[in-house]
């Protein structure tokens, strides 16, 4: 059901976002705020190899170090936690907060000390002790998947976690009906969100209650119940604070083996224990590692650049555990032509272990590699036609009259109008004269090129991809709530069940109800219980809080707007659709009388007696709501998996001198459509905030390792983040196209910007060097690696004349 647009009050109105006010004085409370009575401290001392046996620890000298506590081993903690959670099905790639006989890559936890203060528990670990046995190691992906390779879990007897191959229509048909085939391959780099905030966690075992208290700076789904499973204690003995700031996140902030060891630390010690991140533990040993992926892509079309049909191999290095990587696979699956009408499809998903750090989920969680797979496979399409590549994109583009679009894994698109937002940008930007800033660019002795992305954003995101690369797991709800009480006073409050990650829950909670009860927002109290009070939720994964959080908080006070308008009708002893809701208040319309909100309240609270029969007395509501479209497990390899499907198409002009190679974006134009805009403000900031990761991505930002299996980014010195000189003016445009599966139309767009920006960008580097005919087919795009192809291929040329 979608609300008519032309009656919103509150919805798409440039409403301050309440949340700003605390943070911009500093009053956020993060877990670094929480300071607890006897409260300890945690230092880890990593691996110094990427495989070696554990021979001997001596943590005695240690011990004896002022202020320290205890030093816990892999191997005393092995015997009273149970491993941490794996969603695919392989048993014996067990995973524990610190490493178990053996260390499987350079910065793996090993050992944990406890003492007084922090800075205690540093200078303690350095006089640990510790004899290793150094074993082969792998690194490179390809390699880790020969049977040669090392095994990085010997038990599994095989370095790969994931190898599953999906066929969607008739793709070998489609191959040999079409006149013209290419092939490519492109790499994307091992980067991530890394933001301000490491990740914190405080935890508080309370003996005599038998609750663990925990504070911590997540961002995941089910985060309780997998604490309470590896600690082995009922899930209601964990009580998980929500009314904690967590500073950045986008997927990372997962944080399951912190709070285990945390917690089982507390436990034992009989005191508070935090653990928080340095810098160099979270970028070395964080799980807060994205995709590492090669993509090898073959598609065939014809001499119009119509694309038939695609095939996609698709090789990601998920490190030394499988922690949620080898699902970042999966999600793409639901947008695996992107917006085009590419008819059969082809998928190998291969997910292999390395002597890397392990990855978790990162921002878009999949889709922006698969996005600039796509995108590459376009531009190169245009080119082997002769045709622009705006205008084989428009060919390609599903119509807006085809919507819902059925694509061959099974997943209906939910609107769209793809050619009018690309319109819509052209005219802005003024596509002819950008092309003429270009040219008159390269005639000055600089190189430039235009850069396009066209890309989808799956969004209200579900678990749907899990059993699909897992058939043990039947999981297929998703859901999200809440709870909406007016007080005897009159005032309402509503309850969300998840942390702040910076994505303005308490705006687009106080939006919604406050537009469906048509009172102002602002008189509208937003909290987060602790888990324990806690409606369920799968928290700010997936692009979903608009749609599912949104959607909860509307069918909340839909229900307690009916409530008011049956108290109403009762009083005025006429059927309920008789009685007419307005602003707070229920009037009858033969007779003119009305009860104001006051007198509502009143009854409600305080006059069971004037309730219609069987109403119970008080004035609360709650909703738990699935995700639309949602609720079928996969069938034959199709699925439908996202309910909603934002869009985005980006158009830059880049420059760069051809021997500093340092990419200037001149001009930088997106447009958006995801659906109806809840707050444009912060619709605006996650776009934004989008396009500046997906430039870090495609220039700057990769954890990278050497030969010898030790990551040389273990800083801001050397994993390079883009600042405000890398930045450009960004102009949207907007456009909308409401989906019908949503209580406004509105769709997801937190993953918005990032998920075409490496695509867009890579474009305008390619379109730069085209006239030397060289390409790059690796994100980052460094300077070094664009200046010394460039002088190769300038030297090349003269040799040639």
């Amino acid at each position: 059901m979608n609300a008519e647009a032309a009656a919103l009050k509150f919805v798409s109105s440039n409403r301050r976002v309440r949340e700003d006010r605390r943070f911009v004085v500093g009053h956020g409370r993060y877990v670094a705020d929480i300071v607890l009575d006897q409260m300890l401290h945690v230092a880890i001392l990593p691996s110094q190899h990427p495989a070696a046996r554990i021979i001997s620890i001596d943590a005695s000298e240690t011990l004896k170090m002022p202020g320290v506590v205890y030093a816990l081993t892999g191997e005393q903690l092995v015997k009273a936690v149970d491993p941490l959670m794996n969603g695919l099905d392989t048993p014996k790639v067990r995973r524990y907060p610190l490493a178990v006989g053996q260390v499987r890559y350079a910065g793996e936890w090993v050992v944990a000390v406890v003492a007084e203060t922090r800075a205690q528990a540093e200078d303690a670990i350095e006089k640990i002790r510790i004899e290793y046995e150094p074993l082969p190691f792998v690194i490179d992906a390809e390699e880790a998947i020969t049977d040669a390779s090392p095994k990085v879990h010997p038990e599994h007897g095989t370095n790969v976690l994931l190898d599953k191959t999906f066929v969607w229509g008739e793709v070998d048909k489609h191959f040999a009906e079409s006149s013209r085939h290419l092939k490519f391959r492109v790499a994307w780099g091992r980067n991530s969100t890394v933001p301000i905030e490491t990740f914190g966690v405080v935890a508080r075992w309370d003996p005599w209650r038998e609750m663990l208290d925990v504070w911590a700076s997540i961002q995941m789904p089910k985060y309780p119940d997998q604490i309470a499973r590896a600690l082995r204690i009922p899930a209601n003995n964990v009580r998980v604070h929500h009314d904690v700031d967590v500073g950045g996140s986008y997927g990372v902030k997962r944080g399951i083996k912190h709070s285990v060891l945390a917690s089982h630390l507390s436990r034992i010690l009989g005191r508070p224990v935090r653990l928080i991140e340095d810098r160099l533990e979270n970028m070395r040993a964080g799980d807060a590692h994205g995709p590492e992926r090669i993509f090898d892509v073959e598609v065939a079309f014809n001499d119009n650049g119509i694309v038939k049909s695609m095939k996609m191999q698709a090789l990601d290095n998920v490190g030394g555990y499988a922690g949620r990587s080898p699902f970042q696979l999966g999600k793409p699956i639901g947008a695996i032509v992107g917006p085009y009408k590419i008819e059969s499809v082809q998928y190998r998903a291969i997910a292999t272990l390395s002597n890397k750090a392990a990855q978790e989920a990162v921002r878009g969680f999949g889709q922006a590699p698969t996005n600039y797979a796509i995108e590459t496979a376009i531009d190169k399409v245009a080119a082997a036609v002769g045709l622009d590549r705006i205008e084989v994109r428009r060919r390609n583009f599903i119509r807006s009259d085809e919507f819902p679009y059925l694509i061959p894994s099974g997943t209906h698109y939910d609107s769209g109008d793809y050619h009018t937002v690309v319109n819509k940008v052209l005219a802005s930007a003024d596509y002819e004269a950008l092309l003429k800033e270009r040219d008159e660019l390269r005639a000055s002795g600089m190189m430039a090129g235009i850069g396009i992305a066209a890309c989808l954003e799956p969004s209200g995101g579900n678990s749907s991809f899990e059993p699909l690369l897992n058939e043990k797991n039947t999981t297929t709800t998703w859901m999200d709530s809440c709870r909406i009480n007016v007080d005897g006073v009159g005032f309402v409050t509503v309850t969300i069940h998840t942390t702040s990650a910076g994505q303005g829950h308490e705006t687009l909670a106080a939006t919604v109800v406050g537009e469906v009860l048509e009172i102002d927002p602002d008189l509208i109290r937003i909290v987060r219980p602790d888990s324990l009070s806690s409606l369920p939720s799968n928290t700010p994964v997936g692009s979903r809080m608009a749609i599912m959080m949104g959607g909860a908080c509307y069918y909340a006070a839909q229900k307690l707007k009916s409530k008011l308008t049956k108290i109403g009708a009762h009083q005025f002893g006429i059927a309920e659709d008789a009685a007419v809701y307005s602003q707070g208040s229920v009037a009858d319309p033969k007779s003119n009388k009305t009860l104001s909100w006051t007198d509502l309240v009143n009854i409600g609270h305080r006059h069971f007696h004037a309730l219609p029969d069987g109403m119970e007395p008080g004035l609360e509501t709650t909703h738990v709501m699935q995700v639309p479209t949602g609720t079928k497990l996969p069938e034959n390899g199709r699925v439908q998996m996202y309910p909603c499907h934002s869009f985005e198409f980006h158009l830059v002009l880049l420059a760069f001198d051809p021997q500093i190679a340092k990419s200037e974006i001149r001009r930088y134009v997106i447009g958006h459509d995801c659906g109806t805009v809840i707050n444009p403000h912060i619709v605006k900031g996650m776009t934004l905030g989008g396009i500046a990761h997906g430039i870090g991505a495609a220039l700057l930002e990769e954890f990278v390792y050497d030969a010898e299996g030790q990551i040389l980014t273990q800083s801001f010195m050397d994993y390079l983040l883009p600042s405000s000189h890398e930045i450009p003016n960004v102009e949207i445009v907007h456009h909308c196209t409401p989906s019908p599966f949503t209580v406004f139309g509105q769709k997801g767009s937190g993953e918005s910007g990032y998920l075409g920006s490496p695509a867009a960008i890579s474009g305008a580097i390619n379109d730069a060097v085209s006239p030397l005919g060289i390409s790059f087919s690796k994100l980052p795009i460094r300077i070094a690696v664009i200046s010394d192809a460039v002088a190769a291929a300038q030297d090349a040329k003269k040799k040639d004349q």
